[in-house]
């Protein structure tokens, strides 16, 4: 389900592309659709999902179907308050918003300048998608829910709708509007109500659609909003990171807020189907392990978890960056993304890749801790590798751009899995076995075969730009799927087994 998602989202942005390319309506959509997408990590996926899942494995192991109900209803009636609070005061005040995230594209209204019209366009847009934030936290919530029961398929298939709702907005709605960007954002709007709806009927079959009730103090509320404030950094870390960027972006050359993320879309594919995916599989686990008290089999699911993300995604990390302006190129140079568009873009995506894996093992890593409702001592990491992508911004920034951006968070990422594998190694809770060690041995050599493979068989860029769109599929495929026997093999050679994939 998560690869289809991924695949419909992909198809999403390339319907983006073709209608709006790399330019200023492209930048002012991405950039209204980023805000309310960053709160939603903060309030939904990450931070909200990483303290809820514990506290409510505990009532439904533990506890009694009513009180596991009341737990739902209270929390839903008491994220769905505050959030909808924030919602509504962002509407009102999203001018506010628009000048503290596009500080670049402010100041130049202030002005009078060329970039006025920028600001302006995204306080609307803000209005039009931040209702968005709303319903998707509710969706996560039922997501949530369903993830703690083992049913993962619906969560997982949910956000499929807001991609065919963007989709069918860029091929139909936005076409016909003065701003296509509005249409745009219409899309996002109406896709965030339907996932909500879908996700009612499975939550009742659950025998878990409560009515939503206020519970600021009731002791599981507590609990839940006592973990989820520090989780706020902790778990969110690389996509404030990216919020920064959006900021600094703001004054540099139109186009770079685009790039960055067509850049950083490419860079979601895999780390949603591979990091995040395991981890959503691997919390749930972890958390009953916690509470069974089951030490060695919380290793072994740990453990398990980084196997599966370096098996992944190592290759994966290389192979978008040595074939990073292909993929861009097949997938979005068309209507008025352009060729060069395409380049410079693939620039951000190789800096971003380079940090691939240590986003997914954050991922993997912070459940070690959710999982045992420590949330503090993530959240110190987090504020630490934040930091250090502020300076790195404004270091790399000066001579790269928005490379220099990109660059900034790929390192802040992976200061911060240091930090989180540093601690469990020495707590002895990630243990890296030495069979573990040798698994990583095997699959970075593997890596470096396939990398030697694809570098050989890539046609040069010049070819690249010439061929026409089939013609580039064939390619990008036909190295895909080299690349992908090349790195089975080689592994298998180096002494690899599935039985080293299997869960414990």
């Amino acid at each position: 389900m998560t690869f289809l998602s991924r695949i419909l989202g992909l198809v999403r942005d390339v319907a983006i592309a073709a209608l709006m390319g790399a330019g200023a309506a492209a930048d002012v959509f991405l950039f209204a659709n980023k805000i309310p997408n960053f709160l939603r990590r903060l309030f939904a996926e990450g931070a909200f999902a990483q303290a809820f899942v514990p506290v409510l494995t505990e009532y439904h192991r533990g506890k009694s179907l009513d009180e596991t109900r009341l737990l739902m209803a209270r929390v839903a009636g008491t994220l769905g308050t505050l959030v909808g609070i924030v919602t509504l005061v962002a509407m009102v005040l999203s001018p506010v918003v628009a000048a503290l995230f596009g500080m670049g594209w402010f100041m130049d209204w202030l002005r009078g300048g060329d970039q006025a019209d920028k600001f302006e366009m995204a306080s609307l847009l803000l209005r039009i998608t931040f209702p968005y934030l709303f319903f998707i936290t509710l969706t996560a919530l039922s997501g949530a829910a369903l993830n703690v029961l083992g049913r993962f398929g619906v969560a997982a298939f949910t956000p499929v709708l807001l991609n065919v709702s963007v989709i069918v907005a860029a091929l139909w709605l936005a076409p016909m509007l003065e701003r296509p960007e509005i249409g745009l954002a219409i899309g996002v709007f109406v896709g965030g109500v339907v996932q909500f709806l879908f996700q009612l009927p499975f939550l009742k079959q659950a025998g878990l659609l409560v009515m939503p009730k206020w519970g600021w103090r009731d002791p599981g509320v507590v609990k839940i909003r006592t973990l989820m404030i520090p989780a706020l950094f902790g778990v969110s870390v690389s996509q404030i990171n990216l919020l920064l960027d959006t900021v600094i972006a703001s004054f540099l050359v139109t186009g770079s807020i685009s790039w960055l993320y067509y850049a950083d879309r490419l860079l979601e594919f895999p780390l949603g189907l591979f990091g995040i995916a395991i981890a959503t599989v691997v919390l749930p686990a972890l958390s009953a392990r916690h509470v069974d008290q089951s030490l060695d089999k919380f290793r072994s699911t740990l453990d398990w978890g980084v196997r599966m993300v370096v098996m992944l995604g190592l290759p994966a990390m290389a192979g978008l960056f040595v074939l990073a302006e292909p993929m861009l190129l097949v997938l979005f140079e068309r209507g008025v993304f352009s060729p060069e568009d395409a380049y410079l873009s693939s620039f951000a995506l190789m800096a971003y890749a380079t940090g691939l894996l240590s986003f997914m093992l954050v991922k993997v890593l912070a459940t070690g801790f959710f999982s045992r409702q420590d949330t503090k001592r993530p959240v110190k990491y987090g504020i630490i590798a934040m930091a250090s992508n502020m300076v790195l911004n404004i270091v790399l920034a000066i001579p790269f751009g928005y490379v220099g951006l990109a660059l900034a968070t790929a390192l802040s990422g992976t200061l911060n899995a240091l930090l989180l594998g540093t601690v469990l190694y020495r707590e002895k809770v990630l243990i890296l076995a030495p069979a573990t060690r040798r698994f990583l041995l095997k699959v970075t050599l593997a890596t470096a075969v396939m990398i030697g493979l694809l570098v050989e068989l890539s046609p040069d860029r010049l070819a690249w730009v010439d061929a026409d769109f089939w013609q580039r599929v064939i390619w990008l495929t036909g190295l895909i799927a080299a690349g992908a026997a090349t790195f089975v093999i080689s592994w298998l050679v180096f002494g690899g087994r599935p039985r080293e994939l299997r869960t414990v």
